[in-house]
């Protein structure tokens, strides 16, 4: 089963829409959090019509109009904060945010453990289970030294071989790179 792995979009459609076109064909995705905005659960819903996980972040502002307008997608699943869910003989745990990400990675009770929230794409191995935070859908990270713009990026996780792939959307949103 191939399973996409988005987090912390921001609102950027425009880096979404080719992200979306490359991972149409996975079996699943996942979400880590930071939509902001209602708008993009019908970019997700009307772009990808498998199943969607999607956990919230700290910038998910209008939680009541999100969650509403999902439910015209029944494909898009929401679980609060933490997500436990088996894809492809793969137990999963998710989550937004990176310090309560890495220490449910280092508990071993996951195979896979996604999350997001400061937008660093990482893939790591702790002992038995696979850490991957896909980067920002957005393009840009927020530091001491104010915005910095970073690439695109998300993973393509293969259950079956374990494996995951990151990838990358050009500046200009024309198509998608491995990285």
């Amino acid at each position: 089963m191939r399973v996409a792995v988005l987090s912390d979009i921001h609102d950027n459609l425009w880096k979404l829409a080719p992200a979306l076109d490359f991972v149409r064909d996975c079996e699943a995705m996942i979400c880590c959090g930071d939509l902001c905005s209602p708008f993009v659960i019908d970019e997700l819903g009307n772009g990808f019509k498998s199943d969607i996980h999607i956990v919230f972040g700290n910038n998910d502002a209008d939680l009541f109009r999100i969650t509403a307008k999902s439910k015209r997608y029944p494909q898009v699943r929401f679980y609060g904060e933490l997500c436990e869910i088996t894809l492809g003989g793969k137990r999963f745990g998710i989550n937004h945010f990176d310090y309560i990400a890495k220490p449910l990675a280092n508990s071993g009770r996951y195979d896979v453990v996604c999350f997001g929230h400061n937008h660093e794409f990482e893939i790591t191995q702790f002992q038995s289970t696979l850490a991957l935070n896909p980067g920002p859908i957005m393009g840009a990270k927020f530091g001491a030294g104010g915005r910095q713009d970073v690439p695109s990026t998300f993973i393509v996780y293969d259950t079956k071989a374990g494996s995951p792939q990151g990838f990358r959307v050009d500046d200009d949103g024309a198509g998608v790179r491995e990285i």
